[in-house]
């Protein structure tokens, strides 16, 4: 069976144009998510790879849909090939069925991280000038919701759980602790 999978970063961002890259390759099966690659615990990506069977061919449009860092894309195709599941990367054109291809794989997936890293370096120092100038103003801050105090005391009482409280708040679990650490070391500072 021909798979697809198909990822993009962020809700906001369209997969229109790997789908389109695939209409050439008679797929039966898509999985598609909208998350970062940082992470190989993507929902899809795990349940693709547990649909996957011997003989099958997952298609992807390039090897950054797959993975960031080389060392991940070559867990990933470590674990299709254990399962006898080719994989064919379109942008590419490779195949890692093949030796000519497994080494190809290595070899841009090192690229494409060092790439990554520079794209990373350049923005670090993007930043760096524009603080120096006093352009750069950081992430917006988080404003608390208006039952904050009332929830948040709630929770420290334990009479709610946290994600009772941030379903209450409607924050994320990230930005509830990030709150929760805000309060708690501003009251740490009161009372020293």
């Amino acid at each position: 069976m021909n798979i697809a999978y198909i990822r993009v970063s962020s809700v906001d961002q369209n997969e229109e144009r790997q789908l389109k890259a695939m209409e050439k390759e008679n797929i039966k099966k898509y999985f598609i998510e909208k998350v970062s690659a940082k992470d190989t615990k993507r929902p899809k990506l795990l349940e693709m790879i547990e649909f996957a069977r011997e003989g099958d061919t997952i298609f992807i449009k390039d090897f950054s849909r797959l993975a960031r860092s080389t060392q991940d894309l070559l867990n990933i195709v470590k674990d299709l090939d254990e399962k006898g599941v080719k994989l064919k990367s379109l942008k590419e054109n490779l195949d890692t069925n093949t030796s000519t291809g497994k080494l190809m794989l290595t070899m841009i997936g090192a690229i494409n991280e060092f790439e990554r890293a520079n794209m990373l370096e350049r923005q670090r120092e993007g930043i760096a000038i524009a603080k120096a100038k006093g352009a750069y103003k950081g992430r917006k801050r988080i404003e608390k919701p208006d039952n904050w105090q009332e929830i948040y005391t709630r929770w420290k009482n334990r009479e709610l759980t946290a994600n009772k409280a941030m379903e209450l708040l409607c924050l994320k679990r990230n930005t509830f602790y990030k709150l929760v650490t805000e309060v708690r070391s501003r009251d740490s500072i009161q009372r020293s």
